[in-house]
Formats: structure tokens, C-alpha cells, sequence
């Protein structure tokens, strides 16, 4: 019998079928990079019809990246139980729908001269906390509509159109503003969360068996996420990397248009291009995503995208005027392409080792961690700026940003080179 075993040929590996023949994944697709496009134009949209039609304060237009990013902090958790217990395609059109609602309803209020601050306000936070929960359903969605083999290549593909949304947003943003003023710009942010409403009422995932679970005590479920995470070494380590690295990214980032401006003297189409520079790093990265992560290992890959990379981040604060702010615009495409490759891996990893169960709740600890502590990391790279000059302030950013990859590369990912199989069990 061994003899019969020994001589069988090995079975042959299957490759899954090209995501470009998938429906379903299509349809997300093409609804989220309509969807990213909106929103980038509506972060030029915003902070200017706040300062131009209502005159607000530098302190007041710096409360809508506040209000924007609060929800992390305080809905976070409870989304992931949310999204644990309900459809998460219904609820992603229900956000969708939402969002669109309060995005067209600006250049309305605009229209009969009642558009005030904190109506702004209002709309910006309320976006912020359907945007949470879109984003926890979002991830937890993903998994269940393609492959466990193909998600490498999803996660890649959705994070470059983020990239192209922010090459183009911005540029066409300005030229709506200037076509047809500030207000009546919103009306494309609100048809882009239309259109993605749309393309995920088409959407038809496959049914999958629900398991009746005992319901715990609210305060419980809220911790399940933060739980499973603590018991994962790698997870753990995971989540410290992109805390770290949001922390300092933020901080950088809170003050590089300022440093452009006063310590490089660059005009506002240099400081365009610097951006467009930085946006080209991602998307020619997540091209390559798929590639990268096979050629070094599913897993090993974590770790060296956010170690190989950073000796180029010290060129942002070598940057010197002239065309020497170029420099800073090859600092922020290598971080573009850091971002890209580390977070398409470490998101893949997430989704293949978590069960389906708590996956909502494992996405939901993230972002309320990760996200939470960028507002904190604005404030302090403010601080430090203003204590410390623009420059110091930078190389600190830069080098903090950069020792995120210690949690990675002093982790047990230095002995793995792919992913585990993912977890089926809950």
C-alpha cells in the first residue's frame, strides 16, 4: 500500500481565479475608489468652506480634523459589536446612505443662506461616526467575499485606489471650488457615497451559516476584540507597530505643509507636487503587493516594509529650498510605499488568523487604538514644533516614525516567512 502512495503524483496546486473575474469584488472595488475620490475632495472642501465662506479661526478649522477623527476614540468598540451582529453589507449601505444624506445636504443649507459653523460641525462628526462604523464592517466584510489566498491581492488593490484618490483628489477638488464654489462641491462627495450605496446593494455574497452564541454582558463583547488581540504575540506586536507609526506620522504631518512653507520657502505648487510625488510611491508599491509578498514571504513581509524604508525618511528633514524640497516629497513616497505593502500584509494577517465571530470586534479594538492616537500625535507634533523649531521637530517625527518597526522586527515574525493558514473556527 505505501508502494501505491509513494508513486501517486502530488496533487497540484490550484491557483484561484483572477479577482478581476470576481463580481463581488469588483463591485467593492470599483464603489470604494468612487467612494475614496469623494472623500479626498471633501478634505480640501472642508477646512476651505470653513475658512473662506465662514470665516472660521485657524483654532476653529483645526476642531474639524478634531471632530473627524473623535468617533475612533469613542465609537470604535461599540461598532465592532454592531458589526458582529448584524449584516455588514446592509449596514455599509445604511453608512453609505447616511454620508451621502449629510454630505448633499451642505450645498442645500448653503443655498437658502443657513450654513453655519457648527452645522459644519455636525456634519463632519456625524460623517465621522458613520464612517467608523463603514470602516469596521468594511474589514470584516472583505474575507467573506473572496478567497482566503486572494486577500493579499484585495487588500492591495483597495489600498492603491486610496493612493490614486489622494493624487487626484485634491487637484479636482480645487478645480470644483473654483468652478462652483466651496458648498456646491459636496454635491460630488455626496453622489460618490451614492454610487458606493449602489454598487453594494448589487453586491451577492455568499450565505453563510449563522451560530447562535450566548449574548454576554455589553461591556464584555466590548473587550473581546482587545482580548483575542492580547492573546495573539504577533497581533500584539502588530497593533504596537501601527500605534507607534500613526502616533508619529501624525505628528510629522501636522506641521510638514508649515516646515514647506517657512524653512523651505516652497511655492503652493511645489508643495503640490511634493504630495503628488508622495502619492506615486503607493501605487506603484501596491502594483507590486502581490509580487513583494511572495517573492519575500506573506509574513516576513510585515517587518521589512517598515524597516527597509526608513533610511529615506530622513531625507524629509535634509530637505532644503529650491528643488531640494523634492527631498522631502522621496521621503514621504518611500513612507507611501511602506504604508501600502505593511498595512495590505498586516491587515491580511488580521483577517486570516481571527475567526469570523469576533472579527468585528478584533477590526474595531484596532481602529480605536490606532486612530485613537492620532489626534494626541497633531497636538504633539504642534508642541514640538513650537517649542523646538520645525526642523527638530521633524527629525524627531521621522525617527520615531521609523522605530515602529522595532515591535515587527524583534517579534516572532523573524521566524516565519508566510502566514498561517486561516482560521476557520470560531
Amino acid at each position: 500500500m505505501s508502494q501505491h502512495v509513494a508513486d501517486r503524483p502530488a496533487p497540484r496546486t490550484v491557483r484561484p481565479p483572477s479577482l478581476l473575474r470576481s463580481r463581488n469584488f469588483l463591485l467593492l472595488w470599483s464603489g470604494q475608489t468612487v467612494s475614496e475620490l469623494g472623500t479626498r475632495i471633501a478634505g480640501v472642501a472642508v477646512p476651505l468652506l470653513a475658512a473662506d465662506t465662514l470665516h472660521a479661526s485657524v483654532f476653529q478649522v483645526s476642531l474639524l480634523t478634531f471632530l473627524a477623527w473623535l468617533p475612533y476614540l469613542l465609537v470604535s468598540l461599540p461598532a465592532g459589536i454592531l458589526a458582529d451582529r448584524v449584516d455588514q453589507r446592509r449596514l455599509m449601505i445604511l453608512c453609505d446612505l447616511g454620508r451621502g444624506a449629510l454630505m448633499l445636504s451642505l450645498p442645500g443649507v448653503a443655498l437658502f443662506g443657513q450654513l453655519t459653523l457648527g452645522y459644519l460641525y455636525a456634519v463632519v462628526g456625524l460623517s465621522g461616526v458613520l464612517t467608523v462604523l463603514f470602516t469596521v464592517a468594511y474589514k470584516s466584510l472583505l474575507p467573506g467575499l473572496i478567497p482566503a489566498a486572494q486577500l493579499v491581492d484585495a487588500n492591495a488593490k483597495l489600498i492603491m485606489s486610496q493612493d490614486a484618490a489622494e493624487l487626484v483628489g485634491p487637484t479636482t477638488s480645487g478645480v470644483l471650488i473654483g468652478l462652483v464654489g466651496a458648498a456646491r462641491t459636496f454635491l460630488s462627495n455626496g453622489l460618490a457615497f451614492l454610487v458606493s450605496a449602489v454598487t453594494l446593494l448589487l453586491i451577492r455574497p455568499t450565505p453563510r451559516p449563522t451560530e447562535q452564541r450566548e449574548r454576554l454582558p455589553l461591556r464584555v463583547e466590548m473587550t473581546d476584540g482587545l482580548r483575542f488581540i492580547r492573546g495573539q504575540p504577533i497581533l500584539l506586536r502588530i497593533l504596537a507597530c501601527t500605534t507607534t507609526s500613526n502616533f508619529f506620522v501624525m505628528a510629522a504631518g501636522s506641521i510638514e505643509v508649515t516646515f514647506m512653507l517657512r524653512e523651505l520657502h516652497a511655492t503652493s505648487v511645489q508643495v503640490g507636487l511634493v504630495f503628488s510625488v508622495s502619492a506615486i510611491g503607493g501605487l506603484v508599491v501596491g502594483a507590486l503587493a502581490g509580487r513583494l509578498s511572495a517573492w519575500i514571504g506573506s509574513a516576513r513581509v510585515i517587518w521589512v516594509a517598515m524597516a527597509a524604508p526608513g533610511p529615506f525618511y530622513l531625507l524629509m528633514p535634509l530637505a532644503r529650498p529650491g528643488w531640494g524640497v523634492l527631498l522631502y516629497g522621496v521621503g514621504l513616497a518611500a513612507f507611501s510605499a511602506n504604508a501600502v505593502l505593511y498595512n495590505v500584509a498586516s491587515t491580511t494577517y488580521r483577517q486570516r488568523i481571527t475567526p469570523a465571530a469576533i472579527l468585528g470586534r478584533v477590526n474595531a479594538a484596532f481602529l480605536w487604538i490606532c486612530f485613537g492616537v492620532i489626534p494626541l500625535g497633531a497636538l504633539v507634533g504642534g508642541g514640538l514644533g513650537t517649542a523646538l523649531g520645525l526642523r527638530t521637530a521633524l527629525w524627531i517625527c521621522v525617527l520615531g516614525t521609523w522605530s515602529a518597526c522595532l515591535f515587527v522586527v524583534f517579534s516572532p515574525l523573524r521566524t516565519l516567512r508566510d502566514m498561517p493558514e486561516p482560521t476557520v473556527s470560531s
